[in-house]
């Protein structure tokens, strides 16, 4: 493997991990915030969840895309 597809193999994990830093983080922020549920819920907690979960599910999906490439293109 050269060092251009190692590279993108490495920033594919790099992002897939990233993204499911993200959405664990946005669950458990999710948890936390269950003590305050009505001040929570009133400023629209949920969608900020949803939203975070959202941009880490693509990075992490951008992040397997580069990992498909880089070993699509593997010679």
């Amino acid at each position: 493997m050269s060092g251009q597809e190692l590279g993108g193999l490495g920033l594919g994990i790099f992002a897939v991990v990233l993204g499911a830093g993200g959405i664990a983080a946005a669950m458990r922020t999710r948890r936390r915030r269950a003590e305050i549920a009505a001040t929570y819920g009133s400023i629209g907690g949920i969608m900020y969840t949803v939203v975070q979960a959202g941009c880490s599910g693509v990075l992490a999906l951008g992040g397997l895309g580069l990992i498909v490439v880089a070993l699509i293109f593997h010679k």
